[in-house]
């Protein structure tokens, strides 16, 4: 579905991303982590097209959408949360759903739009109610709402960032489930940032891990998590680390960083 090939972005003199090559199947879910700093946000503002990459190709469906504005590629099915939710404060829940959907799908059908909002909500158990207000949701709450947003979108392909920031173990949990829910029953394929390593390590098929802008280890969850390079700049090399690395891959606590 997704093939990126020598991605790279520079900002003035500094690299923040340096040929970076992947790629991602149907209804796969692919976790990438990393440091703060290696690169993550930067290669997802790149193939949502808030950044153009510096160099590099970014191929969807088969079709090139490197340097493509952000509303030509969540037109093509490219749709992504964002890690801080900002929704509209003066529109209901409803409403901020409704909006994405009547964008984000191109067909600017108010009726269509709505369709989609209402299927988005109960996706994420959320409820429909056309007064609901924004205020009323706390941080799961609200991160219920950035998925929901996307799913309106329609997309073919989810960029979830740190779906599980700001929520206690619970919430981790639950939200975990549910992106299982949306690529099982939506068959949407998803790329997964993620800082909570132990719960991303129970629900990805892949792991890609970045460190200062360049991919260091990528494949099964088990593997990644022994690699002595993810051990040493993304856990430390202390014992401690390294048995949170073994208890993430088994599906230890949702808290291992």
């Amino acid at each position: 579905m997704l093939v990126v090939e020598g991605l790279v972005k520079r900002f003035g003199g500094f690299t923040a991303v340096n040929n970076v090559s992947f790629k991602v199947d149907q209804g796969e879910i692919l976790g990438l982590i990393g440091p703060n700093g290696s690169g993550k946000s930067t290669i997802f503002n790149m193939l949502s097209g808030t950044f153009p990459p510096t160099s590099g190709s970014i191929r969807f469906g088969g079709k090139e959408i490197a340097g493509l504005p952000p509303y030509r590629i969540i037109n093509s099915g490219v749709g992504r949360t964002f890690q801080i939710p900002r929704p509209f404060r003066r529109l209901t829940i409803f409403e901020n759903v409704a909006l994405a959907g009547y964008y984000g799908q191109g067909s600017h059908s108010l009726a269509k739009a709505e369709e989609a909002a209402e299927r988005a909500l109960d996706m994420v158990g959320l409820q429909t109610d056309r007064a609901a207000s924004v205020d009323g949701l706390g941080a799961a709450g609200l991160k219920k709402l950035e998925l929901a947003k996307a799913i309106a979108t329609g997309p073919k392909l989810l960029l979830a960032d740190e779906s599980l920031g700001g929520l206690d173990e619970t919430e981790m949990n639950q939200a975990a489930d549910m992106l299982r829910k949306i690529r099982t029953e939506l068959g949407i394929t998803i790329i997964w940032v993620e800082h909570i390593m132990g719960v991303l390590m129970r629900v990805v098929d892949r792991v890609m891990v970045l460190d200062h802008g360049e991919k260091i280890s990528e494949g099964l969850p088990s593997a990644v998590s022994h690699d002595p390079r993810v051990i040493e700049v993304y856990l430390g090399t202390d014992a401690h680390a390294t048995q949170a690395t073994a208890a993430a891959a088994a599906g230890g606590s949702p808290t291992t960083r």
